[in-house]
């Protein structure tokens, strides 16, 4: 099937236009005509290979909105002209404990990414910066017509990797959370907590943020360079969600963890993160990680997004701006989500 979009050929060199060919739909296959596509910190990663894990040509993109186009004859979920999007993944094993669980994102064999990844057969996988995409509707989303579109694309990762652990850890009334960094994954992470109805403190090192978290929830901002308001704070929260990607000091968070208290990381730094014994053992606290969620957890959070309103601050960008994009992203200059207008892809 004919297709078009951006790619990397290299992790030095811009992304340019870009013709190739995806697999033709069998019976339980979407296709979707791209809309929408989320530019996610991970696509600048691996496009210039900072995870050493680059494959290209590299079409990115995995935060995917648009209409079906075409529905396989066994295909139950859709029918040509419905919204649908598609996440970070395409595949799964489907026969492992955790695929059988639907925790698919920690397939045992390994998911197949939605780019810069190979399907089982060993065939390249392109992304989202294009046309079109083909995916088993196991691994496609509805989308209720109620929401912006274009804003409900950074929530097909973004989102969902925000709202699983913050259910997986049983976010609640009554909870007190922080959030560290207002970025693309912090600003969901943080309506998602409010929306949950916890008491939620954003950590930011930007006094210029400190408006705009109030405006999206957060009940108190801390500065992180002011020592005196972070100790304030010792010992004192149920669940502290780590948005940053940049390298940072995760032990002054840990110590503000209660009894038992868990830090999740769901930001990637580029290097290791360095624990301190007695930041972990004092009160029996946890340092964990997240992914995104499996097929029916991330279809939960969109619908639970759609019922309360919920979709990413986004500013829109052609596709021919990606580089300017990319230098925003990674200077923290975007409120909070950039997503790319497919309008705006040659034909």
């Amino acid at each position: 099937m004919k297709s078009h979009g951006y790619a990397a050929h290299d992790k030095g060199s811009p992304l340019t236009p870009f013709q190739f060919e995806r697999r033709e739909p069998g019976p339980n296959d979407v296709v979707v005509e791209i809309a929408y596509c989320g530019i996610c910190h991970s696509d600048i990663h691996q496009v210039r290979d900072e995870w050493m894990n680059a494959i290209y040509p590299m079409v990115p993109g995995h935060e995917i909105v648009g209409r079906v186009t075409k529905a396989g004859s066994a295909v139950k979920k859709f029918k040509e002209g419905d919204l649908a999007g598609v996440g970070v993944m395409v595949d799964s094993c489907r026969v492992c404990e955790n695929c059988k669980a639907f925790e698919e994102a920690y397939c045992v064999k390994g998911m197949v990414g939605t780019y810069n990844a190979r399907d089982y057969k060993g065939e390249l996988m392109f992304g989202g910066y294009s046309n079109n995409i083909v995916v088993d509707e196991r691994y496609v989303f509805t989308i209720s017509p109620k929401l912006e579109l274009a804003a409900v694309a950074p929530l097909l990762c973004a989102g969902i990797t925000t709202y699983s652990p913050l259910r997986y850890w049983k976010v609640s009334k009554g909870s007190k959370v922080g959030v560290i960094g207002l970025g693309g994954l912090g600003h969901m992470g943080l309506k998602f907590a409010h929306s949950f109805g916890a008491y939620v403190v954003q950590f930011t090192t930007s006094e210029s943020k400190i408006a705009d978290a109030q405006r999206l929830g957060a009940d108190e901002v801390v500065v992180t360079t002011d020592a005196s308001a972070l100790a304030k704070h010792a010992g004192s929260f149920d669940f502290i969600l780590d948005c940053v990607s940049a390298p940072h000091d995760v032990n002054q968070f840990l110590n503000l963890l209660r009894l038992n208290g868990t830090m999740c990381l769901v930001g990637l730094p580029e290097s290791a993160v360095a624990i301190s014994a007695f930041s972990i053992i004092t009160n029996r606290r946890s340092f964990s990680g997240s992914m995104i969620g499996g097929m029916p957890e991330t279809q939960g959070m969109l619908d639970y997004c759609a019922e309360h309103n919920i979709v990413s601050d986004i500013e829109l960008t052609p596709i021919d701006k990606l580089a300017e994009a990319y230098e925003r992203v990674v200077k923290g200059d975007v409120k909070y989500r950039f997503v790319i207008d497919m309008a705006t892809l040659p034909k």
